[in-house]
């Protein structure tokens, strides 16, 4: 069954479950500030993604640099808010309120990159978003500032999607890759130096590194996945991480699963199942 889903959509679950992953452990490293967290993730980006452009004899700074910076600038924004989230809200709450971007990934990309949706597709990706709100519920903990921020999160991260969307004929995934660290190790850096650094203990250093390595291995298939596929496929295929924010919240983080969470879950599933089975069938008549 695996096998029959299009190739670039097994990447988007194997880069969805990666960064599942990653979010525990950015949660568990709540002593750590995010800005810290985001540097040492950088740093480890950074640094495997030089060594594995030069093993394939690509240029590190690619063609389109323009983009690619936005592309760049575009990820720390979003990484930084959306890790301040995770660690300042329940994993579930945070995660559910991020995974607003494919809205704004598929908005952004009908205006910049002409990819049309049909009515029906709009209103699929409200019922997920509704089903996202049922599964957050009305969680009084999460403050105006944060709500705006896991929002602003969410819409920085759809405006990087379509930059990579719009660098799939020029750049190869790594170059792509390659654009965040060069962009958000100046900032956070200069950040951790002046302002608020904690010396990893321990352990840390250990999560800290899993961080890097999990997000290596995830943007690389995520990608990939965004050059295979239309970004409104792509972007509703993500929904299903918020699966994973749900059974880690609870098994590690105590997040009970109610049964207004649980109806959610149904409405997330059918609203991206039927804007899937859409695009399929106008790729199918195309």
């Amino acid at each position: 069954m695996f096998l029959k889903i299009p190739v670039g959509l097994r990447y988007m679950l194997v880069a969805i479950f990666c960064f599942s992953l990653m979010n525990v452990i950015v949660k568990h490293l709540a002593h750590i500030s995010a800005i810290e967290i985001v540097f040492f993730r950088s740093l480890v980006s950074l640094i495997v993604s030089v060594v594995l452009l030069r093993q394939q004899r690509v240029s590190l700074l690619g063609k389109n640099r323009k983009v690619l910076f936005l592309r760049g600038f575009f990820g720390t924004i979003a990484l930084v808010m959306f890790f301040s989230t995770l660690q300042r809200m329940p994993l579930a709450s945070a995660i559910t309120l991020h995974y607003t971007a494919p809205i704004f990934t598929a908005l952004i990309a009908s205006v910049f990159l002409g990819e049309k949706l049909r009515h029906r597709q709009w209103f699929f990706f409200g019922i997920s978003f509704v089903g996202i709100f049922m599964i957050k519920g009305f969680d009084y903990r999460i403050s105006i500032l944060d709500f705006v921020m896991a929002i602003s999160a969410a819409f920085f991260a759809g405006s990087a999607y379509n930059c990579i969307r719009k660098l799939k004929m020029s750049e190869h995934p790594l170059v792509i890759i390659l654009y965040f660290p060069l962009v958000a190790l100046p900032v956070t850096g200069l950040y951790c130096l002046f302002f608020d650094f904690v010396m990893p203990q321990g352990l840390d250093w250990l999560y800290l590194l899993a961080i890097g390595l999990l997000t290596q291995i995830a943007q690389f298939y995520m990608t990939k996945a965004y050059q295979r596929e239309a970004a409104a496929q792509v972007a509703g295929l993500s929904y299903t991480g918020i699966v994973y924010a749900l059974i880690f919240g609870w098994l590690l983080f105590d997040e009970v699963i109610g049964l207004g969470a649980g109806f959610g879950i149904l409405l997330v599933v059918v609203g991206v199942g039927l804007n899937l089975y859409t695009q399929y069938k106008r790729e199918a008549q195309a």
